[in-house]
């Protein structure tokens, strides 16, 4: 069962506009996000906010990779024909679905993970720390005004549409965070029952 947990303290009891942004935070579907996108200067302060997450070791295990303007059309049409060269001639409709699929939102970070084998630090705290990152860049470009959307699809999972990207072997695509100005508020969905799924640990 879940249950609406939308936010029911009165102002009084939030401690802070950033307490208020997290209870209240809404992901936008990428088709629904319009120009203008970030600046240059913004965008800069959104990735160097992504950037402050728990990273142990200071690895910085993740980087960027940014894709606006025509690029966004070119890699959906290198998609396009990747496909083709695998299953022959698509079909009018999953062609326009693939060659678009960039095209939705102004703006498109692609969070790379660059976990790898190290004498201290796991490969699953480096992988958890990317994934930090994404949600920073979601959480950051709500605060500054815009609207996101984190999603991975096919593409993130298929190692020859990463190398599209630039994307080396050993490194994997966390999530793509789809950037724009919000055209619509978007209704909230129902969240899980918190209750179910807390437990204190009393040591008994």
């Amino acid at each position: 069962m879940t249950a609406d947990l939308s936010p029911t303290l009165s102002s009084e009891a939030l401690p802070s506009p950033m307490l208020q942004l997290l209870l209240t935070r809404r992901s936008h579907l990428a088709l629904t996000l319009a120009e203008p996108a970030p600046s240059e200067e913004t965008l800069r302060l959104l990735l160097t906010a992504a950037a402050r997450v728990p990273d142990h070791g200071k690895l910085a295990p993740w980087r960027f990779i940014v894709l606006r303007g025509a690029a966004r059309q070119t890699y959906g049409d290198r998609l396009v024909a990747l496909l083709e060269a695998r299953e022959g001639p698509l079909p009018e409709d999953r062609k326009a679905q693939e060659a678009g699929r960039f095209v939705r939102a102004p703006l498109v970070v692609a969070v790379v993970s660059r976990a790898a084998e190290h004498p201290k630090i796991p490969l699953w705290e480096q992988e958890l720390s990317a994934g930090a990152v994404c949600m920073n860049l979601l959480t950051a470009t709500h605060a500054a005004g815009f609207a996101g959307q984190w999603l991975s699809e096919w593409m993130a999972f298929d190692d020859e549409a990463a190398a599209l990207l630039g994307v080396e072997g050993t490194e994997r695509i966390a999530g793509f965070i789809h950037i724009g100005s919000p055209t619509h508020t978007p209704a909230d969905r129902a969240r899980p029952d918190l209750d179910s799924l807390i437990t204190e640990w009393t040591g008994a």
